[in-house]
């Protein structure tokens, strides 16, 4: 049996301000919540693992090289606050709008769950006793396919898709919260009855 339970966080619009596609560091926003939110996540003894589609690099928006960069960005940026994500997975693929090698239904894109799987290999996780958070109700339906509990914010795409109701059936966030932090705070509190 798997030892460590996870909270697996999407990246734009749930660590960092969603700019469309994230093309340059001097655009990379960490919400005010993020470091404290990251830093009650490993103190609870859980693992911090950002899990992101990245299709910008299918579509030759920015390279693999850059996505590695920002993830080093954000690094730095938390650690000065004194805090750190144990991993970064990301899909650089897209099924339709690829180009070359990229070009691909993979299995890898939310909501299929090859990021998490492969982060349950690499850190021995749980993936039933962890919980994922993001801003899109494709996050929710990625927690749905393992199935885990999914909290969903509303400080990225849902904030201005009027679409994304989480009410909506068949897949409902366990918890809606106000941001990051406040899922965190939540995710503690369920994991810890």
């Amino acid at each position: 049996m798997a030892k460590n339970r996870a909270v697996f966080l999407d990246r734009d619009g749930t660590i960092n301000e969603d700019v469309g596609y994230l093309n340059s560091l001097s655009k990379l926003r960490l919400f005010p919540e993020t470091p404290q939110a990251i830093k009650e996540i490993r103190d609870a003894g859980l693992k911090a693992i950002v899990i992101t589609n990245q299709s910008g690099v299918a579509r030759g928006y920015f390279t693999e090289a850059f996505v590695e960069e920002t993830h080093r960005r954000i690094q730095e940026l938390l650690k000065m606050e004194g805090t750190c994500i144990d991993a970064f997975y990301y899909c650089p693929h897209h099924a339709t709008e690829g180009r070359g090698d990229y070009l691909q239904a993979c299995e890898c894109r939310k909501p299929k769950t090859g990021m998490l799987l492969a982060a349950a290999r690499d850190f021995d996780i749980d993936l039933y006793r962890s919980y994922m958070v993001g801003d899109m109700m494709t996050d929710m339906e990625t927690a749905y396919n393992i199935p885990m509990k999914g909290v969903l914010v509303p400080t990225g795409h849902c904030a201005v898709d009027k679409n994304c109701r989480p009410e909506t059936p068949p897949i409902k966030p366990s918890y809606s919260a106000t941001d990051i932090l406040d899922a965190v705070r939540w995710i503690i509190k369920d994991s810890h009855p």
